[in-house]
């Protein structure tokens, strides 16, 4: 865990406009995908959302070594399924990563993943989007178990609207 004194050093750094609050832009500075192109505005709202305790639209001190502890943990992720160390994830790797999230999907969903989260359109997965795709994923599945799969068998039956009503009601 990075010491507070590190972590204040870091959070000055990326508070640009001294206003005590780090917001979605300063984070996206701050942040690298590893390709000199800027780390992608959805995942960066993905995050401040998810350590926006009070609901700014940006994240205090006191939540700041949360988000950082988080993207490092990513970082660490997305390297131990890098293989080939290419800075990237093709599908096989994001297969991999996947299933050993415990997720069971077949290769035309992981490949239509790897298509959706592909920004340059390589067929491989930046840091930054693969951070976004497993966020997107879990709330989905969160959202599908907790709602509707009650029996927990992975099957459910609902209505045009409840679908919509779900999708449109998660912060993704």
């Amino acid at each position: 865990m990075a010491s507070r004194e590190f972590l204040w050093d870091v959070f000055q750094r990326v508070d640009r406009d001294r206003s005590g609050y780090i917001s979605a832009d300063e984070l996206q500075l701050a942040l690298s995908n590893g390709t000199w192109t800027p780390f992608n505005p959805e995942t960066v709202r993905l995050m401040i959302g998810m350590f926006d305790k009070e609901s700014r639209g940006t994240v205090s001190f006191e939540d700041f070594g949360a988000l950082w502890k988080y993207v490092t943990d990513w970082q660490n992720c997305f390297r131990s399924f890098d293989r080939d160390n290419s800075g990237n994830i093709d599908q096989s790797e994001l297969k991999m990563a996947l299933t050993s999230f415990g997720y069971r999907l077949s290769d035309h969903l992981v490949n239509m993943m790897v298509r959706k989260f592909d920004r340059l359109g390589k067929g491989t997965i930046l840091f930054d989007d693969f951070i976004q795709c497993c966020i997107v994923l879990h709330t989905l599945t969160s959202a599908f178990r907790h709602r509707y799969d009650t029996d927990q068998d992975g099957v459910i039956t609902i209505h045009y609207e409840q679908f919509l009503s779900m999708v449109f009601s998660l912060k993704i």
